[in-house]
């Protein structure tokens, strides 16, 4: 505002003038003190209601007071109109202050300040009450009908909203925009207010209320499949109808108990929408008041059919999308909504319709032209009767209805169908008609299913005590024994190499000569009796003689055995913990870690191989808590096999003592949640996949298997939302793997992916062959990779896993030429696949099988290197027999049988070597068994 002017401030309130300030110079810097206050009354009931307050603002005009010249009024003329959003005093504000509130703006330069002398809201109100907000954006796809010129048209929609009691408040959308066809419309863009009094454009806005839009999978109605995406994109730039206007309605406690019951009950609510011609003037014969009667017809009805059951999923506040439009039919209307009529019939005064109009049956009825006679009323009131089988959703005159008439007025409004009209529409709620629960509550849930176990009470002077003494013991001893050895022979470095065998035995000779004749040996067996009694009592209970010989022999027995386990335990914990102790014996840091990797390799190789006793006894070793207490993972596993195994509830224990050790671990939570489906515990389980969602809300897989558990329950909405949550995250997942810059362009253009973009699956189930073979991968039991795993060598050429998977494959379906081309080429990656262990195993046996036993016995040292097992050096000692290096295959067949000594396999071909070894020049029986003797023979065959 320009300085030296008079002005003064205009407030206006729903209609009403609340009055002018008084007249105020602009001063030099541009700024004016108006001092201006006002006031109006609001009550529930009153002409100022809360839904009054929700969406009508204040209106500020800004006036101009220009100098009277003389004997001529005062003139003003408009500079500026600003708005005040009262909405904030209904969202809590007022519940800041027990005494006023003020809700402060700043408005085009206008300093404003709102206050009420009371809360608006009861603190009961503003828990349990809720705020509706509904934005029509557009029409799109409309009619060809719909032309710019011509008569001035009023393109309108409705809807109902439910209220306390049985009433019904309706919210009108007038004055749509009809737009031809060129750009979209930008986005973000400001609603806009339901109101046709602002004379200042800019004034229209809704403070701080944008239409965002977003991606079409992400909306909740029609068109928002990828088939329809081109149709929406082509839609949106060609003619359409813009109101983008926001309706507000408050609903109080009881308001909202009957929506959330309404939409129990009817899913469907019906949009309207019509045009209606605008009443223009005329010289005709007709009267002016009949011709404007003539004027506001209602044509082009239809209707939308909004699903609203999404709001009562827990914590939905918002449904937007696109609705198409159908032809207005009562029969049809009623059938889904419920509706019984039209919601224009409730709102002719505001659109303008004669009072005198009919609107019965979803058909309305203006008035003719001539006042009807006696007879045209009675013949009027019989077609009324008999038009049930022939009802329409427009406005027609009922008294000169024919067939041709009909027809005529059917037609515009089948045109939304033909013309695939869509509405775009937002339903928001303040607050979720049902809340979502926290994730405190989550937590606490989940900790009641699985409450923590209790530790046992320590007893000091029990067995474990009595263990403890006895391991003690035995460390103390080996260590002393240790020293011994140092003194009489040195300290062996590694980097001095191995010492032979003979060295060994001569220095094993010569360490017991000289613990026997010093007396220490006597004083070792001492220290050990004390802690072997304590074991005999505490352990075994023994206190007493026992009666027979036969039974001290067989406790001797158990306790030897028992005794002999437990040294066994106490010397493997001395080599870890000898550096603690001040000795220079090389430890490896990572022997745990290697040890417990090592035990679940066994663990898997069994299961696959189908010993689920032997895999079994692995899985509960490499979960035993006193070894690996805190490892999650090694529970996981455990229960997987379970499920194997069709265990499912021991499968539970196992995925709830790994919850029970991290509460907020989501593979463990979303397991037990898979596991509570299994046996059919369905609350249970929704805890389990809503608390991994609300603690990791961009893990894809929670929300994938929270959308398969709703399907399973037939909860669509709910499924819905969360594979539509699952695709969104998706969608950004690849949208970042795409921008990364491609470094294969200088191989013609290639795309490289990284290995781990696409893993393999496990090869299957393991078995052990008799021949020749080594350890190879039986096809029974196996599901076959799906062919188009094979497609994406195409695109995925570099990739070692799509390789690797492709072998499996071949090798599945016995095509071992092309498995061994395939595993071969796996592993002339720089990046190896993720089941090297298997691709190796394999490529070992079909080289054993094709007898090129110096490549099989390379593959499986390459296997040894990188994850060694029985079965990895059953392979090594398998080809070095072939080969005739039976040193080197003692020494693999010794290795293997140290990682597990109950493999058959590997007792059978030391046997081999055993026999070729000491066995004298082959016989000429020899020959004809392949070059083994006639015993081994029969062994093989055996096997």
């Amino acid at each position: 505002v320009a300085a030296g002017p008079i002005t003064l401030v205009h407030a206006e309130y729903n209609g009403v003038i609340l009055g002018e300030s008084s007249k105020t110079d602009v001063l030099p810097n541009g700024t004016a003190n108006y001092n201006f206050m006002t006031s109006f009354e609001s009550s529930p009931n009153g002409p100022n209601s809360l839904d009054d307050i929700a969406q009508k603002p204040v209106l500020l005009t800004v006036v101009e007071v220009l100098q009277k010249e003389k004997k001529q009024k005062e003139k003003t003329v408009p500079l500026g109109q600003a708005v005040v959003d009262l909405l904030p005093l209904l969202q809590g504000t007022a519940l800041t202050s027990t005494a006023t509130v003020t809700t402060s703006y700043s408005l085009g330069g206008l300093e404003v300040a709102v206050c009420t002398k009371e809360p608006l809201l009861s603190a009961t109100q503003f828990a349990n009450g809720n705020l509706l907000s509904i934005t029509l954006e557009a029409a799109y796809s409309v009619p060809e009908a719909f032309a710019a010129t011509g008569p001035l048209q009023n393109y309108m929609a409705c809807l109902q909203v439910p209220a306390a009691g049985e009433k019904e408040f309706p919210l009108l959308f007038k004055n749509g925009i009809l737009k031809l066809a060129g750009e979209k419309e930008p986005l973000p863009r400001p609603k806009k207010w339901p109101l046709a009094n602002i004379m200042a454009p800019g004034a229209l806005s809704i403070p701080n209320s944008f239409i965002v839009g977003g991606p079409y999978d992400d909306e909740d109605g029609e068109l928002n499949k990828r088939e329809d995406r081109e149709f929406r994109i082509q839609a949106e730039s060609m003619k359409r109808i813009v109101w983008d206007t926001e309706r507000r309605c408050y609903l109080d406690p009881a308001a909202v108990a009957i929506l959330q019951k309404r939409i129990a009950e009817c899913q469907y609510w019906p949009v309207e929408v019509c045009r209606m011609s605008v009443a223009s003037s005329s010289k005709g014969k007709t009267s002016k008041a009949d011709k404007g009667d003539e004027d506001k017809q209602i044509f082009f009805h239809g209707v939308a059919y909004v699903n609203m059951v999404p709001l009562l999923c827990p914590g939905v506040k918002q449904i937007r999308g696109a609705f198409r439009v159908f032809a207005y039919q009562d029969s049809e209307v009623f059938e889904k909504t419920k509706s019984q009529h039209s919601v224009f019939r409730d709102l002719r005064t505001q659109i303008g319709l004669p009072k005198e109009e009919s609107c019965t049956s979803g058909i309305s009825t203006p008035p003719s032209r001539a006042v009807p006679s006696k007879t045209q009323k009675e013949d009027k009131e019989k077609l009324t009767r008999d038009k049930d089988s022939s009802r329409r959703s427009f406005i027609m005159p009922v008294m000169a209805l024919d067939s041709m008439t009909l027809r005529e007025q059917c037609l515009p409004s089948q045109q939304y169908v033909e013309a695939g009209t869509f509405l775009m529409m937002e339903i928001k709620l303040d607050k979720a008609l049902v809340p979502k629960r926290l994730r405190e509550e989550l937590t606490r849930r989940v900790k009641q299913m699985i409450p923590p176990r209790a530790p046992l009470p320590p007893r000091t002077a029990g067995a474990k005590k009595a263990v403890e003494d006895y391991h003690n013991r035995v460390t103390s001893i080996a260590v002393a024994i240790l020293s011994e050895y140092h003194e009489l022979f040195g300290k062996q470095l590694p980097d001095q190499g191995v010492i032979d065998h003979q060295t060994l035995e001569e220095q094993k000779r010569q360490l017991n000569f000289e613990l026997n004749s010093s007396g220490k040996y006597f004083a070792f067996k001492e220290q050990l009796k004390y802690a072997v009694v304590k074991i005999v009592r505490e352990k075994y209970l023994k206190t007493t003689a026992f009666e027979s010989q036969e039974q001290l022999q067989a406790f001797l027995s158990e306790l030897y055995v028992y005794l002999v386990d437990q040294m066994h335990i106490a010397l493997n914990q001395v080599g870890r913990n000898l550096g603690d102790l001040g000795h220079d014996f090389p430890v490896d840091p990572g022997l745990d870690t290697v040890s417990s990797e090592q035990l679940w390799l066994f663990a898997h190789e069994a299961e696959v191989n189908r010993d689920y006793k032997l895999a079994s006894l692995y899985h509960q070793q490499v979960k035993e808590p006193l070894l690996f207490p805190h490892n999650i993972q090694y529970w996981l596993d455990y229960g997987a096999f379970c499920l194997l195994l069709e265990e499912t509830t021991k499968a539970q224990e196992c995925f709830q003592q790994a919850l029970s050790l991290d509460p907020h671990h989501i593979q463990s939570l979303l397991l037990c949640g898979i596991v509570a489906v299994k046996l059919q515990h369905y609350e249970e389980a929704e805890i389990f996949f809503e608390d991994a969602c609300c603690l990791e809300p961009s893990n894809i897989v929670a929300w994938t298997l929270s959308g398969l558990f709703y399907e399973l329950q037939n909860n669509n909405i709910q499924a819905e939302i969360a594979f539509r949550e699952a695709k969104k995250l998706l969608r950004a997942e690849l949208a970042k793997e795409r921008s990364i810059p491609e470094a294969a362009e200088g191989e013609g253009g290639k795309k490289h992916i990284s290995a781990g973009c696409v893993r393999s699956p496990s090869p299957g189930q393991l078995s052990l062959s008799a021949g020749d073979k080594g350890p190879c991968l039986s096809p029974t039991s196996l599901s076959l990779p799906s062919p188009s795993h094979v497609s994406l060598l195409v695109l995925c050429a570099q990739n070692p896993n799509v390789w690797a998977q492709k072998g499996h494959l071949c090798y599945l379906k016995r095509d071992f030429g092309d498995a061994k081309e395939c595993y071969e080429r796996t592993i002339s990656f720089l990046e190896d696949a993720a089941d090297m262990h298997f691709v190796y195993l394999r490529l070992g046996s079909i080289y054993l099988e094709e007898k090129e036993y110096g490549r099989a016995k390379q593959t499986y040292l390459l296997a040894c290197k990188n994850s060694a097992s029985c079965l990895t050096w059953l392979g090594v000692g398998i080809a070095c027999y072939r080969l005739e290096e039976m040193v080197e295959a003692e020494d693999a067949l010794s290795e293997a049988n140290a990682l597990n000594n109950t493999n058959a396999e590997v007792w059978g071909y030391l046997t081999l070597i055993c026999l070729q070894v000491s066995a004298q020049p082959a016989p000429p029986t020899m020959q004809s068994t392949g070059g083994l003797s006639p015993p081994c023979f029969c062994w093989s065959h055996y096997c």
